[in-house]
């Protein structure tokens, strides 16, 4: 049997949070990871979604090229997962040829065989810029819960979807001005045509998660109606139809067909151009989609139709283990007021696994879940820490003190062997939990199989029998040292380079297949440290600061009143030239501020600027910005700062005021 796995594309428009990590992509790779254990043939498929109205509009609100847009965040969101040891045997991205030609290929079978047609539509339509304004591009009152910034087709307070016309209120997003409704020409899917292939797909379902499976029955019950799939945009597939000319196709009709283009990529790049059908094409493969709730209707419904609807066979989905939310201090994650964990910076604080831990021990499998610091902290130092931390460095200290580090294999006595007894169907029942994909509950019972051990150490007092029974504390280590090995394989889906560590330190080979939890033969104890390390007090204040602080710059929207007004004479005072930088340091004990070295032709200036949390270092040299250069010198952290460059803020980032063109030195006006 092949497996091919798969997480949500994410959106290649912002960076990756917790909440992501724990929905879509910590479960597939833990269950990934799984799979390989038991030796079998699984696929780990993934990509950036890479069009849609949210990449244009920062496009055109940056003054850069969408593709400059998707490759920021592509690289930003790679980084993140690897930080956190997500690995993917493809992470591709729906803005390449592959994908362009597949999606396409899509429409095409679709529009051939009947379940494709044109119809006239209302959208609305902004005169003074001359466009039409889909989905994001338009901003008003949702119709359903009067919430305001709703945009053109869905509430993101209440959820609900929408006919575009009966948003209340409506402004573009581009200039502000109201549009006006005009007709247009779309294509629609026509869903119903599938209600009976769906209905027996669905049928044989009764594995699924209740949440998934009763959120398609319903809709099947309800009646399925026909749906947009193109847009008025120039950032897209291009719908393949020479009257659909300015037409592209939905984000959320090609964006699963990325698991395919993808797949395909995978199967180019290792030099079997043709092996991606021998997953996808293979009526045996087990196709598994890991994504959060608010995707079920596009994995569940509308994928499983457009694949139906296909000329070649394709698999469709076995599982659609669909995860519940992870709010953030008892509130709903919000990433427009900055209310979100960050991995890439989370994993410059705290070790990656021991995010992993954390969101595997309070997984939103069942219903949604909450990440508190120092519930993080609790988790960390209270079971890694106290528990399965506390157990190897006990037994591998004792070993080293008392035996050279050695532990001999040695025939058990009755008290031993009921222990492992005990924690022998533990670690089956870990193995079983995983295929069902049961992380939370995997990590509880490792952690118990850990403090069985815990027990039987103190049970055993081998510190107190060495003397008298040198012998029975022989069999205690061989005991702990098999239930450390067995904690070593049952945990590493979960923390893959802690476990491995663990068993360098016991002198065994990384892990390889699920057939490693049996310690078969006496050990030497290697280079033994500790396993983890406990997080202190005031790092969680740290954090707790910083989200707070970087959560003000987005609530409710505000608007600083107009100042009072000036004249020509004040303005001219100001004198605005283009500067080069030429050096950026981070300033030491502080989190925003950054040294700079500008040239500005004539001369060379230092500066400070608060632009840390928006920039790298690396990519601020070379730049070309404005710069007030007749502001009085100031003195910020020892530093002489002598001017201002410019930016604009806008929902937590500075964007940097560059101009095309001119040299350093040259006037502003």
């Amino acid at each position: 049997m092949k497996y091919i796995v798969t997480s949500a594309l994410p959106y290649a428009n912002g960076k990756l949070h917790v909440g992501h990590v724990a929905g879509a992509y910590l479960p597939a790779d833990i269950f990934v990871r799984y799979l390989r254990l038991c030796g079998e043939d699984v696929i780990y498929i993934c990509g950036t979604d890479e069009h849609g109205t949210p990449i244009s509009i920062s496009a055109d609100r940056e003054g850069i090229s969408p593709n400059e847009v998707v490759q920021r965040y592509h690289d930003s969101i790679k980084e993140a997962f690897d930080g956190i040891g997500i690995e993917f045997d493809n992470f591709s991205g729906t803005a390449r040829d592959d994908h362009y030609q597949l999606s396409r290929q899509f429409f095409s079978d679709l529009y051939e065989n009947g379940h494709i047609k044109a119809k006239s539509t209302l959208q609305f339509y902004c005169e003074h810029d001359k466009r039409y304004l889909p989905d994001r591009y338009v901003e008003g009152s949702c119709p359903k819960c009067g919430a305001t910034g709703a945009r053109g087709d869905q509430c993101d307070k209440c959820g609900q979807i929408y006919d575009t016309t009966t948003l209340v209120d409506p402004l573009c997003k581009i200039c502000g001005h109201t549009p006006i409704i005009r007709e247009t020409k779309h294509w629609f899917i026509h869903l119903d045509r599938f209600t009976d292939q769906l209905k027996e797909w669905i049928s044989h379902k009764d594995y699924w998660k209740e949440n998934v499976r009763n959120f398609m029955l319903n809709l099947l019950e309800q009646g399925l109606i026909e749906r947009s799939i193109t847009r008025d945009l120039s950032w897209g597939v291009p719908v393949p139809l020479e009257e659909a000319e300015g037409k592209v196709l939905y984000v959320w009709f090609d964006a699963p067909i990325g698991y395919i283009s993808s797949t395909v990529e995978w199967a180019k790049r290792i030099g079997k151009p043709e092996l991606w059908k021998e997953y996808w094409m293979d009526p045996d493969t087990q196709l598994i989609h890991f994504i959060g709730k608010d995707n079920i209707i596009f994995h569940a419904l509308i994928w499983p139709a457009m694949l139906m609807g296909q000329n070649k066979h394709y698999v469709l989905p076995h599982d659609i283990p669909a995860n519940e939310f992870m709010n953030l201090e008892g509130e709903k994650i919000s990433t427009s007021r900055n209310w979100a964990i960050w991995v890439d910076e989370f994993v410059k604080d705290f070790d990656g696994e021991y995010l992993r831990y954390y969101l595997a021990a309070n997984a939103p499998e069942k219903q949604d879940a909450d990440f508190g610091f120092k519930d993080f902290q609790l988790k960390i130092n209270g079971e890694l820490n106290n528990v399965l931390g506390n157990l190897a460095n006990r037994v591998f200290a004792f070993a080293n003190k008392q035996f050279g580090g050695a532990i001999e294999e040695v025939e058990l006595d009755d008290m031993s062997l009921n222990y492992w007894a005990e924690a022998e169907p533990m670690f089956a029942e870990v193995k079983a939990a995983y295929k069902d994909y049961q992380v939370k509950r995997n990590t509880k019972s490792i952690m118990d199989i850990a403090r069985l051990g815990n027990r039987y150490f103190d049970e055993r007092k081998p510190w107190m029998a060495i003397k008298s029974d040198p012998d029975h504390v022989i069999q205690t280590m061989w005991l702990c040292a098999r239930l450390l090995t067995g904690i070593s394989v049952a945990m590493y889906p979960i923390m893959p380079k802690h476990m491995n560590r663990l068993r360098a330190m016991m002198g065994l080979r990384p892990v390889q297949n699920w057939d490693d939890y049996a310690l078969r033969q006496g050990i030497q104890l290697q280079d033994v440290t500790a396993l983890f390390c406990k997080i202190e007090d005031s790092q969680i204040e740290t954090q707790l600061t910083k989200l707070h602080a970087m959560s003000q710059s987005g609530r409710e929207k505000s608007y600083d009143p107009p100042k009072e007004q000036i004249g020509y004479d004040d303005f001219s005072k100001l004198d605005l030239r283009l500067a080069k930088i030429l050096a950026a340091t981070p300033v030491p004990k502080t989190d925003k501020l950054m040294q700079l070295k500008v040239d500005l032709g004539f001369e060379q200036r230092d500066l400070v600027a608060g632009i840390a949390q928006s920039y790298k270092a690396e990519d601020l040299v070379g730049k070309t910005v404005t710069m007030l250069i007749n502001l009085e010198p100031r003195k910020i952290r020892g530093i002489v700062s002598n001017g201002m460059i410019l930016a604009a803020h806008s929902e937590g980032r500075l964007s940097l005021v560059c101009p095309e063109g001119g040299e350093p030195g040259s006037t502003v006006q």
